[in-house]
Formats: structure tokens, sequence, C-alpha cells
């Protein structure tokens, strides 16, 4: 019977494919082309072609961020003329602007990929903010969620510095952010559809509605009037304005940041732009106020989760001597 080795393990008489890759010391400019099938080969290259001294420990770094490489799967995962820093003994990756840093990696990235540029910079930008802080999925629209879904799985790992299998799962969550805010939307259609059908029964009722819709309107129109005259400048977009106009639940479609600025906004102001009454125009304010409230309680709960698991993870050093902490507080 035949047994699965591991993937990053190569079977014996089987020959990797080699891979370009792109070498150099910290703190110079100077780079060697380098072809390798493993990480072992390219640090046992890096000794020759670099002039280390063979007694001291190198340890391959992505030239772009710091990077530590230390596993042949993640070397494998990485793709062709991918730029390496060899440091050898202690030394210890910095960021430095003398030797040109990373602007030539950006600079060469700009023009192989400039065709893409405009579609490929909106969600590296959307995936540098995910990878400063996770919490911030929630802030993210609908638009910036499916855009980070449809980045391919590698390409999305090579920014986040992570492996292929950690990035799938994080665009799994993705979708279920997606797929529970496109819940929550169809469970407000549908409670608008209901609560339109109550008002249709009863001919008391209809009547009713009919001489209050007569008044609101008259008095709409006064007040719209009213607005018109004074005519005071908004500062939404017209983005955003389109989002409250067409969407069907506007609040969920909306980054954090805009929900804010709608809340924030005149509601005569607002209700002039839309072509809205007043009172359609509060009630979508105060929509957009829960959801952003919402949404900043699933932050702060976020935070204080980490919190707790990072006093946990302290407490079994703070306690190793307790006799020894007892004599520092005398």
């Amino acid at each position: 019977m035949e047994v699965a080795g591991d993937v990053g393990a190569a079977e014996p008489g089987e020959t990797r494919p080699l891979k370009p890759c792109l070498l150099r010391r910290n703190h110079s400019r100077e780079q060697h082309g380098v072809a390798a099938s493993s990480l072992e080969e390219l640090r046992s290259k890096a000794y020759d072609i670099l002039a280390i001294d063979k007694s001291l420990a190198v340890t391959l770094v992505l030239a772009e961020d710091g990077t530590i490489v230390d596993d042949d799967d993640y070397f494998l995962c990485l793709p062709s003329n991918t730029k390496f820093v060899a440091l050898a003994g202690n030394e210890k990756w910095a960021y430095c602007n003398s030797d040109g840093g990373t602007a030539w990696i950006s600079q060469e990235s700009v023009e192989v990929d400039e065709p893409d540029s405009g579609s490929e910079l909106q969600w590296k930008n959307v995936a540098r903010q995910l990878k400063e802080d996770l919490s911030s999925i929630i802030l993210l629209s609908e638009h910036d969620l499916q855009v980070l879904i449809d980045v391919p799985c590698s390409d999305l790992a090579q920014e986040l510095c992570q492996s292929c299998v950690t990035v799938q799962g994080l665009q799994n969550t993705l979708q279920q952010v997606l797929d529970q805010r496109e819940k929550a939307r169809q469970s407000k259609q549908l409670l608008e559809l209901y609560l339109q059908a109550l008002e249709k029964e009863g001919s008391i009722l209809s009547k009713q509605q009919d001489s209050k819709a007569g008044f609101s309107d008259e008095r709409d129109a006064v007040d719209m009037g009213i607005s018109r005259e004074s005519s005071p400048e908004i500062t939404l977009t017209s983005q955003i304005l389109t989002a409250l106009k067409e969407k069907p639940a506007p609040e969920l479609s909306l980054s954090s940041q805009d929900l804010e600025l709608v809340t924030k906004e005149d509601p005569k102001a607002l209700a002039v732009a839309l072509n809205w009454d007043i009172k359609k125009t509060e009630t979508v304010q105060q929509a957009c106020n829960q959801e952003l409230s919402l949404r900043l309680q699933q932050i702060q709960s976020l935070h204080s989760l980490r919190n707790i698991s990072a006093r946990k993870n302290s407490l079994p050093g703070e306690l190793q001597n307790p006799k020894r902490a007892k004599q520092d507080s005398t």
C-alpha cells in the first residue's frame, strides 16, 4: 500500500523544479540571481555566493518586510523571483532608505502590473488594514468584503504573509460575514412587506391612512419648500447618496465611516438631497446610527477578548516564583 508523504518533502528519486530567487546581504543593493529547489539549498548557496563565514548561522528573510522564512512549504508557495535577505549570525533586518529599501520592489511591481494597478491597489489597501487589526472585518463595507473574497488565495497569502490554508479560512469567514449582512437585509425586506400587508387590511384603517397621508403630504410640501429656500449643502458623496436611495437596507452596505457621516448630516438637507420626507430621512439615519453602534460594540468585545487572552498567557510566568515576588514587594 502506498503512503502519501508530506507536501514539502521530496520523495526518493523525485526532482523538484528550481525556483528562481534574488538574494542579497543586509544593507546592500547588490543582488544575486539564485535557483534553488528548497529552502535549505538556497541557504547553502547563500554561504558561497555572499561570502558568509560558514561558522555563522544564516537566516533568510523577505526583503520586502523582513518576514523570516524558515518553512520549506512556505518557501514553495512564494512566487518566482522573490527577493531574500541573508542575515548572518545576530544580524537583524532593518528598513533602510539609503540602500533603496523597498522602493525598487514597489517600482518593479508597478511596472509589471500597470494594467491592473487600480484594482490591485484597492484590495492590497484593504488587506493591509485587515493585517493590522483583524477586528476591522466588522468595519468593512460589503464591497470591500467581496474584493478580498475574489482575490486569488495565493496572492492574498503573500500580501498577509500567511499560509494558503490560513488565508482560505479567512476568506470563508469574510464570506460568512457577507452572508449574514445579506440575511439581515432580506429579513428587513420581509418585515417591510408584512407591515405593508397589515396597512392594507381593513377599510377603516385605509381611510385613516389616506387622511393622514394627505395631511402629511401638505406638511412635507411646506417643509420641503422651507428647506429648499435655506438649501444647506451636504457633505455626503454621490456614492453614499446612491446607496441610500437604491439599497433596501443601506446601513448594511455602507462602511462605518460612511455611516458616521450619514448620522451627522442635517436631516432637512439630507431630505432635500434624496427628495424624501423628513420622517423617512430620520428613520434611515436612526437605522444607520444603530448599525454603527452595533459594530463599535462588536469591536470592543473583540478587544476585551484579546486582553483577557493576553492576561491568561502571561499569568503562568508571573506565578513561577511567588516567594521572590513577595521579597521584591517588601
